[in-house]
């Protein structure tokens, strides 16, 4: 059995989607472009949903950068909170 390092999953998943859960009431659902070793990361054809009281608010944007220190969890494939 070999083991697997963090980075090198997130490494794994450049060029697929990933779901990123934010330390905010945000979460964001993109094609994962790059990421550097703070884990900021670039996402493509991103949603970003934000909690509210009724729901999730959903926002389109086409490139964004999430800083690194802000991210509470990663999910390689995932489809966000609505999925």
């Amino acid at each position: 059995m070999s083991t697997i390092l963090p980075l090198e999953l997130v490494d794994r998943c450049v060029g697929s989607s990933i779901w990123v859960v934010m330390k905010s009431k945000r979460e964001f659902v993109g094609t994962l472009l790059g990421f550097d070793d703070y884990v900021n990361m670039v996402l493509e054809n991103v949603t970003e949903y934000e909690e509210t009281e009724s729901g999730f608010r959903k926002t389109r944007l086409s490139r964004t950068l999430l800083n690194g220190n802000n991210i509470v969890a990663l999910v390689p494939g995932g489809q966000g909170p609505d999925a």
